[in-house]
C-alpha cells in the first residue's frame, strides 16, 4: 500500500505542478471543473444517491460550476483581487465554522437528497473557485496556501504517532489526537514566520500566522467531516481514482474547508490595505 501511495504521488505531483505553472487559464478552469464533477460523483456515493439522483447532481454541478467559473474568469480579467465572489466564499466559511461543528457534535444523518445536493455544492463549488482565483493571483500563492494543509497534515501525523495519547474524536477518526493538533499548529506557525521573514515583511505576521492557524483548524474540521460521512456511508474511501489514496474527496477534504477561507482572508486584507 505504501509503495502504491508513493508511486501515485511521484506521478501526480509533477503533473499538478505542470498544470499550476504552465496551463492557460481556460485549461486550468477545465481541470478544476473536471475535478469538481468527479468530486460530485464521489459525494453521490457518500450520500447514497440513486443512479438517477447521481446523474442529476453531476449534471447540475457541471452547469453551476461552468457558469460560476465563466463569471469569475470575466471578473478576474478586470481585477485578480475581485470581490465579486466573497459572498460565495463567505457562505462556505459560515458552513464550516457553524454548521459542521454542530453536525460533528450531533452526528445525525441527513436523508433528503436535496439537502445533500445543496451541502455538496457548498463543499465543492467554493473550493473550485478558490483554486481558480488563488492561481490567477499567483501560482506561488496557490501552492503556499495548499502547503499549509500539507504541512499541517504531515506534522499532525508524525506528532500524533510519536506523542499522541488524547484522542481528538475517537468515534469519528480514532487515529487523530490533540497532540497531533498541537504539532500541526506549531509547524504551521513556524511556516508562517518563515514566509513572513522570507518576504521581508514582518508586519505580515500580525495577519499571516493567525490566518494559517485558522486554516489548520478548518482543515482538521474538513478531515473529520469527511471521515464522519464515510463512516455513516459505510465506506473506507470516497472513491478509487487515486491508487493508494482513495478518491478526490479523500485528498481535498481539508482543502474544501480551508481554501475558501484563505482566499476570503486574502481579498479582505488586500481591499483593506488599499
Amino acid at each position: 500500500m505504501l509503495k502504491t501511495r508513493v508511486l501515485t504521488v511521484i506521478v501526480i505531483l509533477p503533473l499538478f505542478l505542470l498544470a499550476v505553472f504552465y496551463f492557460q487559464d481556460i485549461f486550468w478552469a477545465a481541470l478544476m471543473l473536471a475535478l469538481t464533477v468527479i468530486g460530485a460523483r464521489e459525494w453521490s456515493k457518500l450520500a447514497k444517491f440513486s443512479v438517477r439522483n447521481t446523474i442529476v447532481f453531476m449534471f447540475l454541478t457541471l452547469l453551476l460550476g461552468s457558469e460560476l467559473l465563466i463569471q469569475l474568469r470575466e471578473s478576474l480579467k478586470l481585477d485578480v483581487y475581485s470581490l465579486d465572489f466573497v459572498v460565495v466564499y463567505g457562505i462556505s466559511v459560515l458552513f464550516w465554522v457553524i454548521a459542521v461543528p454542530f453536525y460533528l457534535r450531533k452526528g445525525f444523518s441527513v436523508q433528503s437528497p436535496v439537502v445533500w445536493m445543496l451541502v455538496g455544492w457548498i463543499v465543492l463549488l467554493p473550493t473550485c473557485l478558490a483554486l481558480y482565483q488563488l492561481r490567477t493571483i499567483s501560482p506561488i500563492l496557490l501552492l503556499a496556501t495548499m502547503s499549509v494543509i500539507w504541512i499541517s497534515d504531515t506534522a499532525a501525523y508524525f506528532t500524533g504517532r510519536s506523542l499522541g495519547k488524547n484522542k481528538l474524536a475517537p468515534e469519528i477518526s480514532p487515529n487523530k489526537t490533540w497532540e497531533g493538533v498541537a504539532g500541526a499548529v506549531v509547524a504551521v506557525t513556524v511556516y508562517g514566520f518563515a514566509c513572513a521573514i522570507s518576504m521581508e515583511k514582518e508586519s505580515l505576521l500580525i495577519m499571516l500566522v493567525p490566518m494559517l492557524v485558522v486554516m489548520t483548524a478548518l482543515g482538521i474540521l474538513g478531515d473529520l467531516y469527511e471521515s464522519l460521512l464515510k463512516r455513516q456511508a459505510g465506506v473506507k474511501d470516497s472513491g478509487n481514482i487515486l491508487p493508494g489514496h482513495g478518491g478526490i474527496l479523500d485528498r481535498i477534504d481539508a482543502l474544501t474547508s480551508s481554501l475558501p477561507f484563505a482566499i476570503l482572508a486574502i481579498l479582505i486584507f488586500y481591499s483593506s490595505a488599499l
